[in-house]
């Protein structure tokens, strides 16, 4: 029997057989029938189950079901997909810097000439690897700003510099690299714009926020379909969780908890992990009972909001319109665009440690003239007037960052 056809004819066959059973053996027909529906009930039930073999990581006292279960087998395959990449060996100092030697560099000035190459090099495997150079330079003439990805790349430049020494209290040690969130794409795979929420009026007439139907941002649960807006752009409160059995004071909404927990679902989903990551799940609302990775998390909401606003937004004017989102907004940053679906981006692996070109600003001017302005920092409540407040952490004083030389079109200042 051709091999190709075989399902069709064991299809037909089934077929075939229940009509004629039916018509001479109703009864047998009908168990037949049966048998087959739960069989696909079952199987149907049984593909959603995940497969062993499973790890379980303690990360709480005992008897607090505070435990992490990873999923073996998948972890297998996300392994090759967070191994770093592009890396380059180091170089022998050229002894001059990079602005002495190669034209118009606006942001790598004070590296050396030679490593700056090094970098350039790098960055290509991280971003590019099929174009190479050519994918933000004109190699007719590698100086010439005409193809916009060079500016936009200098940017991105200016905030990877900007994360590594301003952020260190949520990406540690290990940094950040171009490939952090590129990893061999041009585009970032996961990255997020408005989108109108599905069904129902939008504006003053709208009826819904997207709940009831199957979110992405929400790891396809029925929960609101835009958690990003308000809490990794705007500064609304998370916080919904009561700190007793009965009501006291706790005025949150419903409406307000499903927004919190959609933004939960799009924090478990990128970083492959559940609640008890965090969280303490019989006591939600006691930061002390939580994991260490809580507080990493707020930091890195924080830092989301801070990249969001003051780096992305700015620079919405810079991407051509089929870069931007439906409503003509630029790609923001969400924590899968980093993670993607590891719970450190390529699980912990320390990826600025020779190229210290990325961890400090090195346009010459060291930190910069441009403030910029944050969304509202507020302490979480384990470390209000408390003596458990980190000895570091962002700065928040005369916060600022690198600026570019010259005019650069831009869309204005950000609103928290």
């Amino acid at each position: 029997m051709n091999p190709f056809l075989a399902p069709f004819r064991l299809t037909g066959w089934l077929i075939s057989g229940l009509f004629n059973g039916a018509r001479y053996h109703p009864y047998k027909a009908a168990g037949w029938a049966a048998g087959i529906i739960v069989a696909l009930v079952v199987w149907g039930l049984a593909s959603t189950l995940q497969t062993l073999p499973m790890a379980s990581i303690q990360l709480g006292p005992r008897g607090t079901g505070m435990i992490e279960q990873y999923n073996l087998a998948a972890s297998k395959v996300n392994m090759p997909l967070n191994s770093p990449t592009g890396e380059y060996p180091a170089v022998t100092p050229a002894g001059k810097p990079a602005a002495a030697v190669y034209k118009n560099i606006q942001v790598l000035k004070t590296v050396d000439a030679n490593d700056f190459l090094r970098v350039m090099a790098s960055m290509a495997q991280w971003v590019a690897p099929q174009v190479g150079c050519a994918y933000c330079h004109s190699v007719a003439n590698m100086a010439s700003d005409v193809i916009y990805t060079k500016e936009i790349a200098r940017h991105m430049l200016l905030m990877t510099q900007y994360i590594n020494e301003n952020w260190r209290s949520h990406v540690g040690a290990a940094g950040v690299n171009c490939g952090t969130c590129h990893r061999g794409a041009g585009a970032p795979q996961y990255t997020w714009t408005f989108q109108l929420p599905p069904g129902g009026l939008h504006g003053v007439a709208a009826t819904t926020t997207g709940e009831n139907y199957p979110s992405p941002a929400a790891d396809m649960s029925a929960l609101p379909s835009d958690p990003y807006t308000p809490f990794l752009l705007n500064a609304d409160p998370i916080d919904v969780q009561g700190s007793t059995a009965l009501p006291a004071g706790n005025r949150t909404s419903i409406e307000q908890t499903n927004w919190t927990y959609a933004l939960m679902m799009h924090f478990a989903h990128s970083l492959g992990v559940g609640c008890n990551y965090c969280h303490n799940s019989r006591a939600f609302s006691i930061w002390d009972q939580g994991t260490p990775n809580r507080l990493t998390a707020w930091y890195g909401i924080q830092m989301v909001r801070d990249l969001n606003n003051n780096f992305m937004v700015p620079i919405t004017n810079i991407f051509p319109a089929g870069r931007r989102g439906p409503m003509g907004d630029v790609p923001k940053i969400n924590c899968q665009t980093c993670h993607q679906g590891a719970y450190a981006p390529y699980y912990g692996a320390h990826v600025v440690d020779t190229y210290p070109a990325l961890t400090h600003p090195t346009n010459g001017s060291g930190t910069t003239a441009q403030t910029i302005v944050r969304p509202p920092f507020a302490l979480p409540p384990v470390m209000r007037s408390s003596s458990l407040q980190p000895a570091t952490g962002p700065k928040e004083a005369s916060l600022s960052a690198p600026v570019l030389s010259g005019t650069v079109a831009q869309s204005g200042g950000a609103t928290p």
